[in-house]
This record gives structure tokens, sequence and C-alpha cells, in this order.
């Protein structure tokens, strides 16, 4: 059934570089830390890792500790207590995976507002849609094209700690209906979630005849319910919930010239899948009078959610090395002219073992007046039949009564 390659899709959307990459041992894919064995670490709804903007789409996937933008939901939430616009609204789209699907795509609402000095709020709507698809029973009988999607609503409060630090508390509610009710005992997958964040800058005098200043910032997003989609069945999945951290060095150079340099960490805070004994057939090896599988090395990924969480920081089969591998790394860096034009670029680097994405980024801005207009393009590392080649992202940007007291 389309519908089964195109959820597929989606649950690697960050794509193996090389589909052609194998193993011939024919434990492939559960074999972490062995002859370049992939272990993946898969989730639900992954739509909720995606880049939705254009500024940081452009800066290799950085944002945790950037400049507080109407975006920064996605990256880093307390950053909202640093806008220095009273109100700010952005749209951003984005199709994705078009070398797969021709109808694929991301769509980024996002609104923010400064109560005071020392709080702001913010809300965003993320809407991703699977595009067409055409249903199909176990004959190939078909039963008609629909248009799964998924959405996530998201509200946050984010408030000044110190001078120089703010925290941020997050609320999302997830909805993913891939089967739109055709396939028998399906249903919507429903979540609710919450993030963590704090946000950290300041001034500092490190460089001779150059103003800098540095910040960091945490993340910790997406701590919520696993989500399923059968009313027949217990199976549930986990969410992405990810630690995020990273610095930023921001240098004005002069009144009109500035540039950032940014890198983010990520780790998916999810157990990673056991390695599993197996009978001479490769078969894995079931414990009498239970659902589950003897377990060669790992520990077992069917656990409660902070359980899971913990348990993601020393379950790797391969060991510590394993865990190493299970970091992705982001850089970016924004280049300003008298704050109106700005261009950017960055990189991205996931271990083969994890995903493979590895990709470059370019990206250019304008703000006039009210009014921004960003714009990204990515670049994979191997273009052939790369998934992630081709995809852009546009997005919009008004902010509106600058706060002069702040």
């Amino acid at each position: 059934m389309k519908l089964k390659i195109i959820s597929l899709a989606v649950l690697v959307m960050w794509g193996l570089q090389t589909w052609g990459q194998g193993n011939d041992d024919p434990n492939y894919g559960n074999l972490a830390g062995r002859s370049g064995g992939l272990n993946v670490i898969t989730t639900a709804v992954p739509f909720l890792m995606i880049s939705p903007d254009a500024r940081a789409g452009a800066m290799g996937d950085a944002g945790v500790s950037t400049s507080a933008d109407v975006n920064s939901m996605h990256w880093n939430p307390a950053k909202y207590a640093f806008l220095d616009k009273d109100i700010s609204w952005g749209l951003a789209y984005s199709p994705w995976l078009r070398n797969l699907v021709p109808d694929m795509n991301l769509a980024y609402l996002s609104f923010a507002s400064r109560i005071d000095n020392m709080s702001a709020v913010a809300a965003t709507l993320r809407f991703f849609t699977l595009g067409d698809i055409q249903f199909t029973d176990v004959n190939g009988g078909d039963l008609g094209t629909y248009r799964p999607n998924e959405f996530a609503i998201d509200a946050a409060y984010s408030r000044m700690l110190t001078d120089n630090l703010s925290g941020a508390v997050a609320a999302r509610f997830i909805y993913s209906n891939l089967t739109l009710g055709q396939l028998e005992g399906s249903r919507a997958g429903i979540s609710v979630a919450a993030d963590v964040a704090v946000y950290w800058q300041k001034e500092v005098e490190w460089f001779r005849d150059i103003g800098a200043e540095f910040a960091w910032g945490i993340n910790i997003s997406n701590i919520g319910n696993k989500i399923g989609y059968s009313g027949t069945s217990i199976r549930r999945d986990f969410i992405p919930t990810n630690l995020r951290f990273g610095p930023t060095l921001n240098l004005e150079i002069d009144d009109y010239n500035s540039i950032a340099f940014t890198a983010d960490i990520n780790k998916l805070l999810v157990p990673t899948p056991p390695l599993y004994k197996r009978d001479d057939q490769g078969n894995p090896i079931p414990i009498p009078g239970t659902d589950k599988f003897e377990i060669a090395s790992g520990m077992d990924n069917e656990v409660v959610v902070v359980a899971g969480m913990l348990q993601s920081f020393y379950d790797a089969p391969g060991g510590f090395g394993e865990e190493i591998s299970e970091l992705s790394y982001a850089v970016g860096v924004e280049y300003w002219y008298n704050e109106v034009f700005a261009i950017r670029g960055g990189g991205f680097f996931e271990d083969k073992t994890k995903g493979n994405r590895k990709f470059f980024t370019l990206g250019a801005g304008l703000r006039y007046n009210v009014f921004g207009l960003d714009f990204s393009y990515l670049i994979p590392v191997d273009t052939r039949n790369n998934p992630l080649g081709n995809t852009i992202r546009f997005a919009l940007v008004f902010d509106m009564d600058a706060f002069s007291n702040r």
C-alpha cells in the first residue's frame, strides 16, 4: 500500500544518505557498533523535529542560542523573554521530501508578544501534510484518495530570571491522523507534551575594539506521553523527546557589520533498540509466556516515558561509543549588514549508524521596517537519490511596535 511506503518515508525522513550502503549480515538494521551496522532510533510524529523556519534552516538547523525571534518556539522558547518587539508574527512554508513525494509539505504559523520588560508569551501552529495518497484494500482495490495530515499547537511562557538568564515552559497538543479511519482498527494518534528551556546571554569583552555577546541555551522538548494509532492494540510509540544545547558568539564588527557563530548538539531522549539473541535461522528468540524476545546486548526499550528518558543515556547495545554516536551536531554562521540584509550558512552531521544525515545549508534574509523575508536551501553531502535533496524553506516575519522601554 502506498500509505505504508509514505509512512515509512516520514519515519526515516532524516534519510539514509546512500540506500545502497548495506550490510550482508542478516541481522543488519539491529547491529549497532558492528561493521557499521545501523541502529536508528525511530519515533512517532517525527515531523516535530523538522526545522520549521528558514532562518535556522539556513544555519545547519542550529538555533538553541541564536538571537530571539518569533520562531524561537521550536529551538528554545526561553529566548522569547529577550524579544525587542511588542508583537511578532511569522509564517513559514517548506516543501518536504520532494525527491520522494511531490506534494508533502510543512506549514508553520507563529506569534509572540511581550507582556512587560520581564516576560513574554508565544503560540505556534505546525501543520504537516503527507499529500494525496491512494488507499487500497488487501486485494489492491481502490478505496479512494485522501490527504493524511498531522499538526501540533504550542503555547509558551518565558520570563527573565536574572538580568542575563531567562527560563520558559511550553505546552503542546499533538494530533496525527495518518489513515483517516480508512484502515480497520486504526485511529488518529493524540499526545500532549511539554518543553522546559533556559537561555543566557551577556555582553563580553573578549576582543579588542570589537563588541561581543555570548549566549548559550538548553531546551528539553516534547516531554510527553506515547502515541498509538490502533484501537485494537495496546502498542504505543515514543514521541521525539529531545535534548538540545549549544552556544552562540555574536561579534559587532562595526556600526554596519555583525557576524554570529552558533552550534547545537542534539540527543534524542528515547531508548535505543536492543540487540536480540537469534536462533540458527536468524530469528529473535522469544521469552516464553511473553510477547518479548531475549536481549543479547542493550536494554528493553518498552518502558515508560520518564524511565526511557533516563535510560537513553546508557542503554545503547554498543556501550559508550554508541551513546556518543547518538549525538548530532549543527553549526551555523549569520552575517548581517546594517541589520537589513543577512547571509547565512551552516552544516549538519549525524553518525552513519543513526540516520546518516549530512548536509550543508545556505540562505539569506531581508528586513525592512516591520517586514522580514527569509529563505534557505539544503545541499546534501551525498546527492544520489537523497530524500532531503532540493529542500527549500520560505518564511515571512512581521515585527510590530518596537518595545522602546526594553
